[in-house]
C-alpha cells in the first residue's frame, strides 16, 4: 500500500499518515494478512476511539483522533461591505471559512491583509477559538472621554495638554513606568496560564503605557449630532486612546497559537496562522482565560492613561466610551435559520450589536466617529473599526516624505507631538467612504476632530 492508496482511503496528512506507514510496517513484520490491510486502516479510522490502547495500532488511532478535520468542500456564508477591497484579504476571509470549524464569516470594509485572518475580519467558529483571528495585540481598544474643559483651552494652551500627554503615559515598543501605575487588575488571578503567570511583573511595569505602531492618544474636537447618554448635543473638547495588552497579550498569542498549530500538523501552509484551540481542551481553556485577562488589563491601561490626564488637566470626565475590537466572544446568532451559541472573533472590528455604542477612528487627519450598532445579522453584528490601511509600513517610508506629511497635517490644523511616516494620514482609506459603506450596520451619533496627537516616534516596530 502506497501514499496514494492512503489518500484515497482519507488517511489525513501529516502525522496521521506517518503512524499509517508505521502501522503497516509494524503489522506485515508481525505476519499480519496482507490482504487485509486496507480493511485494517478502514476500521481504525471508522472508529480509532475503539484501538487507542491497541499496542499495535494504538499510535496510528491516536493521531487519526487528534488530526485536523478536512476542510470545507464549500466556505461557510461570508458576506463583505466595501468596495475595492485587496484580493488577498478576500482570498483570506473564504480560507478562513473553510476552516471545519467555521460556520460564518464577515469582511468589513477597512479590511486589509493580516496574518491568517485579514484585519477587519469577523469569524463565527462552533466551540473553537482561533489566536490568530483574535490577534496578537489581544483587546486593542479605543476609549474616548469628554472633558468640562473649554474647547478654545487647546488652542490657547496647547503645550500644556501635550505636557499631560507626555507626563502621563509612554509610547515605545519596552515603554514602561519607574513608578508603577494602581490598579484592581493587577490583584486578579494571574496565574490562569503560564504565559500570564510569568509575565505579570513585565505588565505591571506597563500598566497605562500605550506602545506603538497605531496607537495613540489625541485630544480634539468632538461635535455630537444628538444626545448620548447625559451628553447633550454640542461641541466638546475630547480625548481619545488606541492600544491594547501590549507585550504580554502578544506573548499570549504567539504560545497558544504554537499550541494550536501543534495540535493540528496537517493544515495547509495557507491555513496555519488559523490553526484553532477547541475549548473543551485544557489548552483552549487556558488561553480564553488568558485572553479574558489581557481584556481587562487593555481596559485598564486605557482607564489609567484617561484618569491621570483628567486629574493632570484637573478636568472632569462627562461622557466616557470605549470598546474592544480584537477579541473573541460567546454570542448568540442565527446560523443557516437556527439560533445558536458560536464564537465570535472580531479582529479589527468593532461590536455593532443592536443599540451598542463603538468608537471608529479615522487616521491623525481625520475625522473618527462615535457609533450605534444596528444589530446587522449578515455581519454578526460588527461594524469596521478604522478607515484601513492601502499601503504597508515599508511602502510608507519609501514613498512619503515628512515635508508632506506636515503640510498636511498644517492644512487640517493639527498638531503633531510624535509619530513615525508610517502612520501619516495618507497610509489609510477615506474614513467618509468607509461610513458610508456600513451604513447599514451602524449609526454615526458624533465625529471626533483630531488636533494634538501623540503615537509612537519613527523607527519603532509597530505592536498593532
Amino acid at each position: 500500500m502506497n501514499s496514494s492508496d492512503l489518500i484515497r482511503l482519507g488517511v489525513p496528512a501529516g502525522e496521521a499518515r506517518r503512524r499509517a506507514v508505521d502501522f503497516i510496517s509494524a503489522y506485515c513484520l508481525k505476519g499480519g494478512d496482507r490482504s487485509r490491510i486496507e480493511a485494517e486502516v478502514k476500521a481504525v479510522l471508522a472508529s480509532p476511539a475503539a484501538y487507542l490502547e491497541d499496542p499495535l495500532r494504538g499510535a496510528f488511532a491516536r493521531a487519526v483522533s487528534q488530526a485536523p478535520a478536512p476542510a470545507r468542500a464549500e466556505p461557510a456564508p461570508f458576506r463583505q461591505w466595501g468596495e475595492g477591497l485587496e484580493a488577498e484579504a478576500v482570498a483570506q476571509i473564504r480560507r478562513a471559512c473553510q476552516l471545519p470549524v467555521s460556520v460564518a464569516g464577515a469582511l468589513m470594509p477597512d479590511a486589509h491583509v493580516g496574518y491568517g485572518l485579514p484585519i477587519g475580519g469577523v469569524l463565527a467558529t462552533d466551540n473553537a477559538v482561533i489566536p490568530y483571528a483574535v490577534g496578537v495585540d489581544i483587546a486593542c481598544r479605543m476609549k474616548m472621554t469628554v472633558l468640562d474643559l473649554p474647547l478654545r483651552d487647546l488652542e490657547r494652551r496647547r503645550e500644556r495638554f501635550a505636557g499631560a500627554i507626555e507626563a502621563e503615559t509612554r509610547f515605545g515598543v519596552g515603554a514602561f513606568f519607574q513608578e508603577r501605575r494602581q490598579h484592581a487588575v493587577m490583584d486578579a488571578d494571574w496565574s490562569v496560564s503560564p504565559v500570564t503567570r510569568e509575565r505579570k511583573d513585565k505588565a505591571w511595569s506597563q500598566l497605562g503605557t500605550s506602545g506603538s505602531g497605531n496607537h495613540f492618544v489625541e485630544f480634539g474636537r468632538f461635535s455630537a449630532s444628538e444626545p448620548i447618554g447625559a451628553l447633550p448635543p454640542g461641541e466638546y473638547l475630547a480625548l481619545l486612546s488606541h492600544s491594547g495588552s501590549r507585550g504580554t497579550g502578544a506573548e499570549v498569542c504567539e504560545h497558544y497559537s504554537r499550541l494550536a498549530l501543534e495540535r493540528h500538523p496537517g493544515l495547509d501552509k495557507e491555513l496555519k496562522r488559523l490553526a484553532w484551540l477547541p475549548l473543551e481542551t485544557a489548552e483552549g481553556q487556558e488561553y480564553w482565560a488568558a485572553m479574558e485577562l489581557m481584556g481587562a488589563y487593555a481596559a485598564a491601561n486605557h482607564a489609567l492613561i484617561h484618569a491621570h490626564i483628567a486629574r493632570h488637566l484637573g478636568a472632569v470626565v462627562l461622557l466616557d466610551l470605549e470598546n474592544h475590537h480584537n477579541f473573541a466572544w460567546r454570542e448568540r446568532h442565527l446560523i443557516g435559520g437556527v439560533e445558536r451559541e458560536v464564537i465570535v472573533h472580531r479582529k479589527g472590528a468593532t461590536p455593532a450589536g443592536e443599540g451598542a455604542l463603538g468608537i471608529i477612528p479615522g487616521s491623525m487627519a481625520t475625522p473618527g466617529f462615535v457609533v450605534r450598532g444596528r444589530g446587522q445579522p449578515d455581519s454578526l453584528h460588527s461594524a469596521s473599526h478604522g478607515a484601513g490601511r492601502v499601503m504597508s509600513r515599508k511602502a510608507a517610508v519609501q514613498s512619503l516624505s515628512p515635508e508632506k506629511m506636515k503640510r498636511t497635517l498644517k492644512e487640517r490644523g493639527v498638531t503633531l507631538i510624535s509619530a513615525g511616516l508610517d502612520e501619516a494620514p495618507m497610509v489609510y482609506k477615506d474614513i467618509h467612504r468607509v461610513m458610508a459603506a456600513q451604513a447599514d450596520l451602524v449609526q454615526a451619533l458624533g465625529r471626533f476632530d483630531p488636533l494634538l496627537v501623540k503615537m509612537a516616534p519613527g523607527g519603532e516596530r509597530a505592536e498593532d
